[in-house]
């Protein structure tokens, strides 16, 4: 079978048209693939055509008029020889809403409307009933005080007749409340539909019609994909962060949330996820001469009791325009022993990460609303090695922090975005991830560990002079921390505590080392004065962590930052 392809982009025919007019067929496609980008999503619709031999005219009409022409793309196959030519489009304008959702539901507002019309004319008419009831029933009251005074009562006739508007009464009465329920649920309905409607907002009648004109050797079945992008599709990473305590394994899983409004239900088609940007350009502008000329100022005289300087350009001006950027152109399971239940699976995405751009192939049909409803759908988890410990930032406070240390492994990276966290199963919060490159690691706090008992104390906070010549400022400041394990496994504590950074150079900074607890690192993480100590802790063991530090600084001078 043979493979045909071209792009929009082409200017002249693949073949020399033949001089009578083409036959037109028309191409009754269906959306099979999706791939979404971070702001608009490529779709690629596919049609299986009988098409006779000779020139004709393939037509795909009611494309949406969003669509972006230069990302046109067409390719086929068909065991007869067929040639393309230039695919061509134009806007057709309608009186009908051209998104297919969209219409559908307008459609549907338009007939419950017509229902509840119909239900409100029978309310009426019923309403009606019941006034006539009401005084055919006064109108028979009067009769039967006139036929008392006549002493010609018949009562027989008149409690049938009492009973007839009874029955007819209670009948109608009825019917009443019945249609009252069903406007009731109408509406109900009625509200739905509009708030679907709303969401949509496409509000668009005018559609694309693309042709590709073809010439065929032979009688042939031609399978056809079109695709094109639109914009009004994203995706952004979710991810779930999962901790066990008792083994301190952290399962790191990536999910997509993919949202769309272009009007048209993406429903069982192939889905990729991108992190490509197309919408932001292929290259950077050219750059221009930055030109520079002289000026000279003149002084004029007084304009009302002010001073008034103009100034004048002597050569030429600096050419400020840029050029704009160019835009990019765009298996079943089976089925085990019945007695043994095994816990539900799901099916990871396939990633590919070669060359620049990482994709996410989800797996099976999917299916995206044209609403604007997030659809989260799994991609898989993260190769990581993570390291359990307690944090402990005293200057802040004295709560003691769970946190994993983990580190990405594997060859595809994490893209910035809100990470959901649990701990041993239960949901303890949302934090955010920044982008992870393999090799990489990050801390992922989990909530406070009230096993862990943390104290903090002020020894010394004094400000006295010190120097011989000249007098110096000195401030000296002693803490204690002190932390206790309550667990009854070991833990690892890492303390963090900030120290005084100097930008001036008349400011001396000094940690004291006979009121520091050694063994701490410096300028963790590449932050200025920021110190941290490790310590592995026995289940009920104490220990304290000391920081003294002092800064000096000319006496007259003043310091902020203290």
């Amino acid at each position: 079978m043979k493979r045909i392809l071209l792009s929009c982009t082409a200017l002249v025919s693949l073949y020399a048209a033949p001089a009578v007019q083409a036959a037109e067929i028309p191409a009754d496609s269906h959306l099979t693939a999706a791939t979404v980008y971070t702001g608009r999503a490529t779709l690629t619709r596919q049609a299986t055509i009988e098409v006779p031999a000779g020139a004709h005219t393939l037509v795909f009409s009611n494309l949406s008029a969003d669509l972006l022409p230069d990302s046109l793309r067409a390719e086929g196959s068909a065991i007869s020889k067929v040639t393309f030519g230039a695919i061509s489009h134009k806007i057709i304008a309608g009186a009908e809403l051209a998104a297919p959702r969209e219409k559908e539901l307008a459609d549907q507002l338009l007939s419950l409307e017509d229902q509840r019309k119909a239900i409100e004319s029978e309310k009426q008419a019923l309403i009606e009933k019941k006034n006539f009831l009401s005084t055919l029933s006064q109108q028979g009251a009067l009769r039967t005080q006139e036929n008392i005074a006549e002493i010609n009562l018949k009562p027989e006739q008149w409690s049938a007749a009492a009973k007839a508007v009874y029955s007819d009464t209670s009948d109608t009465l009825k019917a009443l409340n019945a249609q009252d329920i069903a406007l009731r649920d109408l509406n109900k309905q009625v509200i739905k539909v509009q708030q679907e409607l709303a969401q949509l907002r496409t509000g668009q009648r005018n559609s694309y019609q693309v042709t590709l004109p073809l010439e065929v050797a032979a009688p042939t079945t031609l399978k056809i994909d079109l695709s094109y992008q639109i914009p009004g599709a994203s995706w952004v990473p979710l991810y779930d962060a999962r901790l066990d305590t008792k083994t301190g394994k952290l399962d790191l899983i990536q999910y997509g949330s993919v949202r769309q409004n272009s009007g048209e239900d993406w429903s069982d088609i192939a889905l990729t996820l991108s992190t490509a940007q197309p919408q932001r350009g292929t290259g950077l502008p050219d750059l221009t001469p930055f030109w520079l000329s002289l000026y000279q100022s003149q002084t004029f005289g007084n304009v009302g009791g002010a001073q008034m300087k103009k100034v004048m350009m002597m050569e030429g001006r600096a050419d400020m325009s840029v050029a704009s950027a160019p835009m990019a152109a765009p298996a079943p399971m089976e089925m085990a022993d019945a007695a043994v239940e095994q816990e539900a699976e799901f099916v990871v995405a396939t990633i590919e990460t070669g060359g620049f751009v990482s994709e996410y192939r989800i797996p099976g049909p999917s299916v995206v609303k044209a609403d604007g409803t997030e659809s989260k759908l799994m991609i898989g988890a993260f190769d990581s090695d993570s390291k359990m410990q307690i944090q402990i930032k005293p200057q802040i406070s004295t709560d003691a922090y769970l946190v994993a240390n983990t580190t990405l492994k594997g060859d595809s990276p994490v893209l910035p975005g809100a990470v959901n966290l649990f701990r041993d199963g239960a949901f303890v919060g949302q934090s955010h991830l920044p982008l992870l490159r393999p090799g990489e690691d990050q801390d992922l706090a989990f909530g406070i560990d009230d096993q862990v008992s943390v104290k903090r104390k002020m020894l010394k906070d004094q400000r006295s002079e010190a120097g011989v010549i000249s007098k110096d400022t000195v401030l000296e400041r002693h803490m204690v921390t002190e932390i206790q394990n309550l667990h009854t496994t070991p833990v690892d504590v890492s303390v963090l505590e900030t120290t005084p950074a100097s930008k001036d150079k008349q400011i001396q900074t000094e940690i004291i080392a006979d009121k520091t607890t050694p063994g701490y690192k410096t300028d963790v993480k590449n932050i200025k004065g920021l110190l941290n100590w490790t310590v592995h802790m026995e289940p009920k063991q104490k220990t304290e962590v000391k920081l003294g530090w002092q800064v000096s600084w000319p006496k007259d001078a003043n310091v902020s930052g203290l």
